[in-house]
C-alpha cells in the first residue's frame, strides 16, 4: 500500500529529519487552506493545528511512500506530533503531521505570521 503525506517541518527537503523520507517520491510543494495556526516547538520543529478563525495558509511538501517508509517516519517523529487530515488549497484532504493545540498554545511560540517553517528558521539566523 502507498501513503501520501503532507509535511511542513523538519521532514522537508534539506532539513533535519528528511533522511527518514529516503525512498519516498516527492510530489511537490503544496499549501493548506488558511485554517491553521503554526507554532515553534522550542525552535526544534513546528506544530500545526486547525482553527475555526484566524488561520493562515501553511506551506509544505507532499510525498508518496510505502508502508515501510511511513513506519520509519512515524518512529522518527518528535513527541506529541500525530497524523491527521490536512485540508489543502486545491480542495483535497490528505494525511499530514499535526500537533495538539492545547500544548502549543500553553507552552510555545506562535509563528503563524510566517506560514512557513523554513522562513521562520531563516529569521532566527538574521
Amino acid at each position: 500500500m502507498t501513503i501520501e503525506l503532507f509535511v511542513n517541518g523538519t521532514l522537508m527537503r534539506g532539513l533535519g529529519l528528511h533522511k527518514n523520507l529516503q525512498g519516498a517520491n516527492f510530489l511537490g510543494e503544496f499549501y493548506t487552506l488558511p485554517i491553521y495556526r503554526l507554532y515553534s516547538i522550542d525552535d526544534i520543529h513546528p506544530g500545526m493545528f486547525e482553527v475555526e478563525e484566524g488561520g493562515v495558509s501553511v506551506v509544505g511538501e507532499m510525498y508518496r511512500m510505502s508502508d515501510e517508509i511511513f513506519q520509519r517516519v512515524k518512529n522518527g517523529e518528535p513527541p506529541d506530533l500525530y497524523f491527521g487530515d490536512v485540508k489543502l488549497n486545491n480542495d483535497s484532504i490528505v494525511k499530514g503531521v499535526l500537533f495538539p493545540r492545547d500544548i502549543a498554545e500553553s507552552n510555545h511560540k506562535d509563528i503563524s505570521n510566517f506560514g512557513d517553517w523554513r522562513a521562520y528558521i531563516a529569521s532566527l539566523k538574521k
